[in-house]
């Protein structure tokens, strides 16, 4: 237990610092890139009654790789052609300014409190069809700033200007963000990382997000552990177990 609260540290602290890697974009045709590539293609099929046009990615606890698979994912969803747009909705721990190497001065706080328009806050990133919002400077209520009509406002005008949103929201047991957030989104996505998620803080975090009705459209199971795979981008012998879609009993 020691160990992976000792890596979560140092996972969380390079994020925070460089933001995460982009793999995806680096070198798409690795073997990882190509995992990212599953996993999209597993969620474009886990909604066969619509298509889905926003999707949550979520995690049990801080330094899970939420936001690594979200921002690879949106690359990969980028490079088929879709016009895609990325939300840092982590406006208590953001990474995405310093992973695209974006201004963070406009962002989505700033929208929120009616401080900035749309088109102040939209970004273009060095991926064709690829566009993030960034935070924006850390406000003193997220939750109820993502609770606000005027987030609903953002997604409904969004869905009209890109064919998908992806958004990057905090851990569902820390903050009640990303249960706010559930609740306005098509689908929700949650990362599992094998040997340091625990079994009792996925479950925890599956609950309140059903507690909300949030469409749970399956789980990425992040770092297995394969001896050969090196390190990666934050990763400690990094590897995609792949996407499992959950259970609807």
């Amino acid at each position: 237990m020691k160990l992976f609260k000792s890596k979560r540290k140092k996972l969380d602290n390079y994020s925070l610092k460089h933001g995460v890697g982009l793999i995806s974009y680096d070198d798409p045709t690795s073997t990882v890139s190509e995992q990212f590539k599953t996993i999209r293609t597993n969620i474009q099929f886990s909604s066969v009654d619509k298509k889905l046009k926003s999707i949550l990615f979520t995690s049990s606890a801080p330094s899970e790789g939420k936001s690594t698979v979200s921002n690879n994912v949106a690359v990969t969803w980028a490079k088929q052609g879709d016009k895609v747009i990325l939300i840092d909705a982590d406006l208590r721990r953001p990474t995405m300014h310093k992973t695209f190497n974006l201004s963070n001065k406009f962002g989505l706080s700033n929208y929120l409190l009616g401080n900035a328009e749309l088109e102040d806050v939209v970004q273009k990133t060095m991926v064709d069809n690829l566009y993030v919002i960034t935070s924006g400077p850390i406000p003193p209520n997220p939750s109820e700033l993502l609770g606000s009509m005027r987030t609903k406002d953002l997604l409904v005008r969004l869905a009209d200007k890109f064919d998908l949103l992806i958004l990057d929201a905090p851990p569902a047991n820390s903050v009640t963000d990303a249960q706010v957030l559930a609740t306005k989104v098509d689908g929700v996505v949650l990362v599992v990382p094998q040997g340091i998620a625990e079994k009792s803080g996925v479950a925890h975090a599956q609950q309140a997000l059903e507690t909300v009705h949030a469409n749970i459209l399956g789980f990425v199971m992040n770092r297995v552990i394969r001896e050969s795979t090196g390190y990666y981008g934050g990763y400690y012998g990094g590897h995609y177990g792949g996407y499992y879609g959950a259970d609807k009993k």
